[in-house]
This record gives C-alpha cells, structure tokens and sequence, in this order.
C-alpha cells in the first residue's frame, strides 16, 4: 500500500503558474531606477488626462488605484503619481525575454496573457528540484535577468496552480494541493474561483452559491441542469479537479474567425449592404471577442445569384476586435471590386491572421478602449439576454441566416 501512494505521488503532475506583479508599471520601474519604490501609473493619455488605468505598481495601488479606473478619478486619489503612457513594445519584450527564461526549465511552456504563463514542470526534479526548487529559481531569474516581480503557484494542475498565484501578491510562492482546497478555497467567494465570470456568478448568487465551498457541496446534477456541460466544470473545479495539459502550441491554434449570411433577396448597392455587412461585422468581432484574439486581414465573401463565389482580403495596419474596423474594411473592398450591376445572393466576412489580444494589446488608446468597453458591455448583454438584446439601429431590419465557419 505505501509503495502505491508512493508511486501514484511521484507521477503526480507539477504544474506553475507564474505571475508577473504589476507587469506594465514594473517594466518602467525596471528601464529607469528613478522610478523603483514610487507610485507608478500607466494609462491611456496622461496628457490629456482621460482614458483609463491600465497597470499601477503596488506603490500606487496602496492608495486605492485599480486596473481599469478612470484616469480622472486615479488623479484625485493621487495627484502626485508617476502617470506614463503605455508602451506595447516594451511589454511585448519583456514577455518574451521571461518566456524564454521559463523555457530553460521546461519546454512546456502555456502563455496565459503577456504577463502569465504555465509550466509543466513533472519530472525536471532531477535537474532542477522539486516544484518549490523550480519556482525559486524561476522567480530568481526573472528578477535578476528582466527586473520584475512575479509571483507562481505551485499545484498538481493549471487550475490550482492559478488559484495558488493569486493567493499572495506580490512576489510570492504559494503551494497548492488538492487535500489544501476545503480548507483555503472553499472559504472564498465563489467569483474568486477560476473560470467564473460575472455572467455565471450573477446565476450563482442566485441559486444561493456564494462561496467556492458551496458549489462543491452542490449536487453535480442540479448544476448540469442549470449549466449543461459547463456545471460539471464548475463541480469538478470546486474540488480543485482539471485534467487540462500544458499544451505550448494552444495560441497558434485558432487562424481565423468568421460569419456569413444568405440574403432575403439579391442585393445591389452599397446602401443595400451596408445594414448586413455591419451585422456581420459585429457578430465576427464579438466571436473574436469572445475567443480573446485580435485579427489583421479582413476577407469579405460575395457570392452571385448565379451562384459564383468572389473573395478579396485587406490587410489592416494593427490588429482589432471592433467591429467598426472590420466594416469600414469590408465597405472598402466592397467598394472597389463589385460592380452595382451585380447582384449579391450571399456576403460573407472573415477576421484572419488572428493573435491573442492578451500577447499584443497594442491599441489601447482613450478612444479605441473606450469603443472595446462598449463592445465588451453589448457582449455581456447579449450573452445575459440573448443575441437580439443590443442591436445598431442600421441593422434593426436585416434578416437571414446566420452560422459558424
């Protein structure tokens, strides 16, 4: 028997998650030493002083500045702050110098965002140590080689790893095991679990779920019932149960996104389409969205009562979830190669060339976040209320059928 649970432990799997603490400001604090110990914030324009806050360093968040805070509102708490611009390019670096550190150790390496990633790090210990070894290690060369902070949870799987990151912050080192879970997770609110999201915690709360202990303790069925497949996810997370592997390619795996729909009848002009082609941008940028990626090259799909199919494709200079860029591209090419003699029977539009938003997040400029956190806001409408909640008026009266490609 004790030769079973001895074996059983040494295949256990040894997952980190490794966290790096207030990544953006800490790049800054990193590039100029004039900047280490004091409040640091980086927004959307600080010149203008609008936007928002998109990192602050733990010496700003002492005084109540969050991610996401209005840059007004981050001014009057603190007015005497560092306040910087952001700088994509330098957080994109950086990334990629700790992705490679984190490869020295393991080659299974998963991204998270640009400022986590997982490592499977089952059986390394007889070349770096145990979990606790490697995480040390780990956090000891981000901080000396980069010059930030990270802090890494230690489990026997991705879910626990990142609940364990998340439990001590910052630069902290946190084991996780699933005997750990009633005692240190199930206490928590049930929003603080891995996975939930305001939409499912809002129906949560309402079947009297408010902490991680009380989703455990409800029966598997009832939440399958309420959920479908999801709700056996939720069960199984509760009791700090995920199967999922370390797997590095994940973020190459999705190419492109798109959406297209039969017309009611064969449309000719610009102003004909215009109603459809920003349905079905809408719909492309909400499932890029919701898939948490970002695309270049804009691919409109036409196809004639005759039933020939055209393509053409445009490249844009950035990368975008908005559904106003991936119109104003498929009005161009529309523009440019049909003919208003031509009748159209079917119009499809595709976002390819698509990265992780989390990997680039290059344009958070005032006004473009300010149109992300309307998209974002329309999204958890239509997922709440379904698909019809939030419609632009131009689209009102479109009709067909829409599906998957």
């Amino acid at each position: 028997m004790r030769g079973e649970k001895e074996k059983s432990s040494r295949w256990e799997r040894c997952i980190l998650l490794a966290d790096m603490n207030s990544f953006f400001a800490s790049v800054h604090q990193a590039l100029d030493p004039r900047l280490r110990g004091k409040p640091v914030v980086v927004a959307g324009d600080p010149a203008k002083r609008h936007g928002i806050v998109l990192a602050a360093s733990y010496e700003a968040k002492k005084y109540g500045i969050k991610t996401g805070m209005v840059l007004g509102e981050a001014r009057r708490l603190l007015p005497d702050a560092v306040y910087l611009p952001p700088s994509y390019d330098l957080y994109v670096d950086f990334s990629l110098r700790i992705l490679k550190i984190m490869k020295d150790f393991t080659p299974l390496v998963e991204p998270f965002s640009i400022d986590e990633a997982f490592l499977d790090v089952t059986g390394c210990e007889h070349l770096w140590g145990d979990g606790v070894t490697i995480a040390r290690r780990l956090k000891e060369r981000i901080r000396e080689e980069v010059g930030v902070l990270c802090s890494v949870g230690v489990a026997p799987n991705k879910l626990l790893a990142k609940m364990a990151a998340e439990l001590e912050k910052p630069d902290g080192l946190t084991v996780l095991t699933r005997e750990d879970v009633p005692l240190r997770l199930w206490p928590l609110p049930v929003r603080e679990l891995f996975g939930v999201g305001p939409r499912i915690e809002a129906k949560l709360l309402a079947m009297n779920i408010r902490t991680i202990g009380d989703l455990a303790r409800c029966p598997v069925k009832l939440l399958e019932k309420k959920f479908g497949v999801v709700g056996r996810v939720l069960y199984l997370s509760a009791h700090g149960i995920d199967p999922s592997p370390v797997d590095p390619s994940s973020l190459e795996e999705m190419k492109s996104v798109g959406n297209r729909i039969t017309l009611p009848q064969d449309y000719h002009t610009l102003e004909e389409m215009k109603g459809v082609l920003l349905l079905l941008a809408e719909e492309v940028a909400r499932r890029a969205r919701r898939k948490g990626y970002g695309g270049r090259t804009v691919t409109l799909t036409l196809r004639s009562p005759d039933f020939v199919t055209h393509s053409w494709s445009h490249t844009l200079p950035h990368l975008t979830d908005l559904a106003e860029d991936i119109y104003a591209a498929a009005v161009a090419i529309f523009q440019d190669h049909w003919p208003s003699w031509r009748g159209v029977r079917m119009v499809g539009i595709t976002l390819g060339n698509l990265q992780p938003l989390t990997c680039w997040q290059r344009e958070l400029w005032s006004n473009r976040e300010r149109l992300r956190q309307l998209a974002r806001t329309c999204d958890r409408l239509r997922e709440k209320y379904g698909p019809a909640a939030v419609r632009r008026a131009r689209v009102m009266s479109e009709g067909g059928i829409l599906s998957d490609e």
